[in-house]
């Protein structure tokens, strides 16, 4: 079984593919960008680079995986939009990866606890609290967009041992500083391993297809966990309009 798995659910770009050999799977090529360009610029070029270079035929893969959110709202449309594009061209089956659980994944095999975070804006992170379990991924939060001081006072209650990694931890490093030094120890994951990579993605995806845990790309629709920017700004608005038409019926008449 192969795997093409897509991730632009943040700032990097990555495409991998991944090989089930019934064992720990086979990484056959992973291509990750981090730097400037939009991922509608990139994503495609370094699918047609990876296939080029291992000579894959697209159609011998068995399913096309994505990031599936939260993340940026421009990348997971991008992300989702060539994974359901891919899925009805070649007649495969999508497979939802959520985008903080395949960061998690990155450190398999740690016996701390995980907390992968990835900046939402407005002093807020998209995460999650993660273990290792008989070298199984647990879910002890499920990924979430909350403040920084919400997930830090989460962590302190645990009081354990907690590595951190993600696009959010040199925005937000100051802060769990601060926060979690009288309480839990932590550590920052090392550069290579502390963005969101394809592989993690595909790696993570042969065990979902195994529990059957697939959909056709009509199906598919990703995790937002929050409007966009549009939308709030669009409900404030409608919110004020409201206010403002309640305040003028409240008024006494002949008041202006």
């Amino acid at each position: 079984m192969k795997i093409l798995a897509l991730d632009s659910s943040g700032l990097v770009a990555s495409v991998a593919v991944v090989e089930d050999d019934g064992v720990n799977g086979n990484l056959l090529a992973e291509y990750t960008v981090n730097y400037k360009k939009t991922h509608s610029q990139t994503l495609l070029p370094m699918l047609d680079e990876i296939a080029r270079m291992i000579e894959l035929d697209l159609n011998t893969i068995d399913a096309v995986a994505v990031a599936a959110g939260p993340g940026s709202f421009t990348g997971l449309r991008i992300g989702s939009a060539t994974a359901k594009g891919l899925g009805l061209a070649l007649d495969k089956p999508l497979v939802h990866v959520p985008t903080v659980d395949a960061l998690a994944y990155n450190l398999y095999g740690t016996d701390r606890i995980i907390c992968p975070l990835m900046d939402a804006r407005r002093n807020q992170v998209y995460t999650g609290i993660y273990e290792f379990r008989d070298n199984q991924l647990s879910v002890i939060e499920p990924q979430m967009a909350v403040g920084i001081g919400v997930i830090a006072e989460k962590l302190c209650a645990l009081g354990r041992e907690v590595i951190f990694l993600g696009d959010g931890v040199p925005v937000f490093r100051d802060v769990l500083t601060e926060k979690l030094m009288k309480g839990s120890p932590f550590s920052f994951a090392p550069a290579h391993l502390n963005k969101q990579r394809a592989g993690a993605v595909a790696a993570l995806a042969v065990s979902y297809v195994r529990a059957g845990r697939i959909e056709t790309a009509a199906e598919h629709r990703p995790d937002y966990l929050r409007p966009s920017q549009a939308e709030r700004e669009r409900a404030e608005k409608e919110a004020r309009a409201r206010q403002e038409e309640k305040s003028a019926q409240e008024k006494p008449d002949g008041q202006a």
